[in-house]
């Protein structure tokens, strides 16, 4: 399976953008709101976080494997997860995420199918069944932020704050504990390269 890719993202497409690396050249599906993050980084390095799946099936015509890309890991979490529900699928899923996963995250959370159902090819039947599949599993997603709006503060960005979650939550904090005290301590402006900085600088605020 292949994971992740780098090399130049030499074009973006309206539903793909093209990566080179060397000597192959990948067409990679992405989101819309992938998409847009991209745009201003055609003839740049990137790396991005992969899946594969196969389209098409024995009903309909030839098997033609893709592979889907995201910016992070924990955003291809949340894809993983969001096609999982009854209804939903890959392409749908693809279609659906025009919001950065934080937003679709807190929506599922709060029970929010209004937001939901606003999602292009999500309505009111399908919000209902997404979020009754993933209304506990959206915690350590609603801490995600922005790649770039992060990366002043943390260098390893969302994979950071989701290991510092769990890690509270294994610490014994409840949900909205460790969400407080993580958002508390990135408020303060100070800068952590990894999940033990972090951790450090939230139980010394508490001390």
């Amino acid at each position: 399976m292949i994971i992740s890719i780098s090399g130049k993202l030499n074009r973006v497409g309206e539903t793909s953008v093209a990566i080179e690396s060397a000597p192959f050249e990948y067409e990679v599906l992405v989101a819309d709101y992938t998409r847009r993050q991209l745009q201003s980084k055609t003839g740049e390095a990137i790396r991005l976080h992969t899946m594969e799946y196969i389209e098409g099936g024995p009903q309909g015509g030839r098997m033609v494997p893709r592979l889907i890309g995201f910016q992070t890991e924990p955003e291809r979490q949340f894809f993983d997860l969001f096609c999982s529900v009854d209804g939903v699928g890959v392409k749908k899923a693809l279609r659906a995420m025009v919001r950065p996963v934080k937003e679709l995250a807190l929506a599922i959370e709060q029970q929010d199918t209004k937001q939901l159902s606003t999602l292009p090819g999500i309505g009111p039947a399908t919000s209902e069944r997404v979020i009754a599949k993933l209304r506990r599993k959206m915690p350590r997603f609603a801490l995600m932020v922005n790649k770039d709006e992060i990366s002043d503060v943390i260098d390893g960005g969302s994979q950071i704050l989701a290991e510092t979650f769990d890690a509270l939550m294994a610490l014994g904090h409840s949900e909205s504990d460790a969400r407080q005290l993580i958002d508390d301590t990135i408020a303060s402006g100070k800068k952590f390269k990894d999940t033990e900085s972090l951790l450090t600088a939230i139980y010394q605020r508490g001390s």
